[in-house]
């Protein structure tokens, strides 16, 4: 779908009157999961790109409309990479947005970027989104005692290879950790993707630190200076 079209039909969509735009300085389509594709639609000047998601052209969320289990084997999921790994900026699926792009955090006006933590460059892992998922703010987690911070589950994915914004994986799920930010419980899923050749080899927590030795403490490590 050209640019201006998914423009119209996303603003269609959300019942607002569209607005002609100046096409995007910087296009990007690729087809990620099954029929739907994603599509990068930022200004003239590049500034503020945000990923739409569509299905055969018409404007889909990839919070609601990628399914959250992948066909096959039990405990395997479908994650939205969000970020890739060795990167800083801090991208996320938008929550209150319109078909819930995916786009650039904002704080205090400036669009935030993860501070490299030595010895490490960005994030350590591929970062993204659990579709479908919701961590209530309304109900306090029975460990941690807090409500969740109204936001997917997110995804830590180990593999070798690098994933693309937007991307959807199948995933393994081998640990799950337990952080408390801003008094709000913010679950990780440490995954792995199913195609990736140490898969078959990871199956939790101990098989992980057995095959990637110094990763969960460097993720706890991270996690607790990266702000």
């Amino acid at each position: 779908m050209a640019t201006a079209s998914l423009l119209s039909a996303l603003a269609t969509r959300a019942g607002a009157r569209p607005r002609p735009r100046p096409p995007c300085a910087r296009p990007w389509v690729r087809r990620v999961h099954g029929r739907i594709a994603a599509t990068l639609v930022g200004d003239a000047a590049g500034a503020a790109p945000r990923m739409y998601f569509t299905r055969d052209g018409a404007p889909v969320s990839p919070w609601h409309d990628i399914p959250l289990a992948a066909d096959g084997r039990a405990g395997e999921y479908h994650m939205v990479c969000e970020i890739p790994r060795w990167s800083n900026a801090k991208l996320e699926i938008d929550t209150r947005a319109p078909f819930n792009p995916i786009s650039h955090d904002i704080k205090d006006g400036r669009p935030r970027y993860v501070a490299n933590v030595f010895p490490y460059k960005g994030y350590l892992w591929n970062y993204g989104a659990l579709p479908q998922t919701f961590e209530d703010p309304r109900t306090a987690d029975p460990d941690t005692g807090l409500a969740g911070d109204g936001d997917p589950i997110d995804v830590l994915e180990v593999g070798r290879a690098l994933c693309d914004e937007g991307s959807v994986h199948r995933v393994k799920v081998l640990a799950v950790l337990g952080l408390i930010d801003g008094a709000e419980t913010d679950w990780k899923v440490l995954a792995i993707r199913t195609d990736d050749p140490l898969a078959p080899q990871l199956n939790d927590v101990d098989d992980l630190e057995r095959h990637m030795p110094g990763l969960v403490a460097a993720t706890v490590d991270w996690f607790t200076s990266y702000k």
